[in-house]
């Protein structure tokens, strides 16, 4: 584990040894305090996702429309697979208490019901006065980066 402190700021990671995989705009910086997890997007996600968010698409609910389009088939709502990277911010880095700020993203490729979705998201600055702390997000399927992006998030007060 991995303690960073943020003046009266501080929140605990996990360091990962593994290697980056291809991350669009740059390499992984070593050293950097980074979060990964993984999520399987089931069909019932899917369904869920789309009766909370309204959003019926057919290009995420029908596989016969779905199938005639470039995609080839039914793809998962880019913001179900973006979900992922406010999860792994909200539960891990920096952690409970993080409230975004802003969240730039850029979808890269689909998802598909299935796959595995990877979050990452890797501290890339600290603005200690304003208790603020940048971070570069990335989802991936296997090697495959599928959204990548920034976000600023404020981090509580610990005690």
């Amino acid at each position: 584990m991995l303690y960073l402190r943020c003046g009266a700021f501080a929140f605990k990671v996990r360091r990962t040894n593994r290697a980056p995989g291809r991350v669009a705009g740059g390499a992984h910086a070593w050293g950097q305090p980074r979060y990964e997890d993984g999520r399987h997007v089931t069909e019932a996600d899917l369904v869920l996702f789309a009766g909370i968010s309204g959003d019926h698409n057919p290009i995420h609910m029908d596989e016969r429309y779905a199938a005639k389009t470039h995609f080839g088939g039914r793809i998962v709502h880019g913001m179900l697979s973006a979900s992922f990277l406010s999860t792994a911010i909200a539960s891990k880095l920096p952690g409970p208490g993080t409230i975004y700020l802003k969240q730039n993203l850029t979808f890269r490729a689909p998802v598909r019901i299935g796959d595995t979705v990877e979050a990452q998201v890797t501290v890339i600055d600290i603005i200690r006065e304003k208790a603020r702390v940048v971070l570069k997000t990335v989802c991936q399927v296997d090697d495959t980066v599928v959204i990548d992006g920034d976000a600023l998030v404020m981090v509580p007060a610990r005690s």
